[in-house]
């Protein structure tokens, strides 16, 4: 093989990994990241492309899996993907799959042995949500995804920290808030899908509770917004204007309905749910860190 074919073909393989990750930039791996580097918080700035690794290569993982059970799926709602875009072929794909969960857990234990049960957790979750069919129904969908959610921002967080073994108590509330946040809200995700979730029979929120879905996302957000805005402290204009901004995003979901405007809205959501990921980096650099969060 000579040099220029070398690099056209690692060329290749970059193109059809980013492929696969390429729509959860926005939704999973920005969010994440200010997470885990609010967090933890960033103990050294080194770190920062370890978080960023370690989050991607688990990312990866799990929409490999996901994008391998029914490629028809992609082809009507995200033709761009590497399975129907003919970038790998299935057989492949398939292989990669199996192949990425030794890889992220080596990955994972190189960190330490508490990174490395986030990494099992994760392929047990990422085995019972494709394979065993757990996305479903929108129950066990929206169960299922929030844990593995916070699953990924547990490890970025320890591999952030100074300590990768040891939560500090502010990254275990933003924790379990979070969870909450995206266990209640994450259905806003699925409005832009909902013509290709209808095509191969899928039970989503807003398929089967359409009002219920819209209204709940019109409500939740600006409430999530006046308690995340507590509990962090943030100051009344910052407050203001993440809650108003929170109900222009909620509005809009009730208002402007069809697949052109949810692909909008949800857009809009990420860079709520992203801005809500960065406020226990506000909490840390203007509250004193001995109050209520102290050891």
């Amino acid at each position: 093989m000579t040099g220029l074919a070398c690099w056209q073909s690692v060329g290749h393989c970059v193109r059809v990994l980013y492929r696969f990750t390429q729509s959860d930039i926005l939704t999973t791996i920005i969010p994440t990241t200010f997470f885990a580097v609010a967090a933890a918080p960033l103990c050294d700035f080194k770190r920062l492309p370890h978080v960023v690794f370690w989050i991607w290569i688990h990312l990866l993982h799990f929409n490999v899996a996901n994008q391998v059970v029914d490629p028809e799926e992609d082809g009507k709602n995200k033709a761009f993907r590497p399975i129907p875009a003919g970038l790998i072929s299935l057989r492949n794909a398939v292989i990669l799959r199996w192949m990425l969960i030794p890889i992220t857990l080596l990955v994972s234990a190189m960190y330490s042995t508490h990174v490395f049960s986030v990494s099992v957790v994760i392929a047990s979750l990422v085995l019972w949500y494709n394979e065993l069919q757990g996305h479903e129904h929108w129950f066990s969908k929206n169960v299922m995804t929030a844990v593995g959610y916070s699953s990924f921002e547990l490890g970025g967080t320890l591999v952030a920290g100074c300590s990768r073994s040891h939560l500090e108590p502010v990254a275990m509330i933003a924790l379990a808030l979070s969870v909450a946040i995206f266990a209640t809200t994450l259905h806003c995700q699925d409005f832009k899908d909902e013509e290709g979730d209808r095509l191969i029979g899928r039970k989503t929120l807003p398929i089967v509770f359409p009002a219920l879905a819209r209204t709940s996302v019109m409500v939740g957000l600006p409430l999530w917004s006046v308690c995340l805005t507590c509990v962090w402290k943030i100051d009344v204009i910052c407050s203001a204007a993440f809650v108003a901004y929170a109900g222009l995003v909620g509005m809009r979901f009730m208002m402007l309905q069809g697949a052109q405007a949810d692909r909008m809205s949800c857009k809009l959501y990420s860079l709520w749910f992203s801005l809500a990921h960065l406020l226990p980096g506000y909490w840390r650099y203007f509250h004193d860190a001995g109050t209520c969060f102290a050891h």
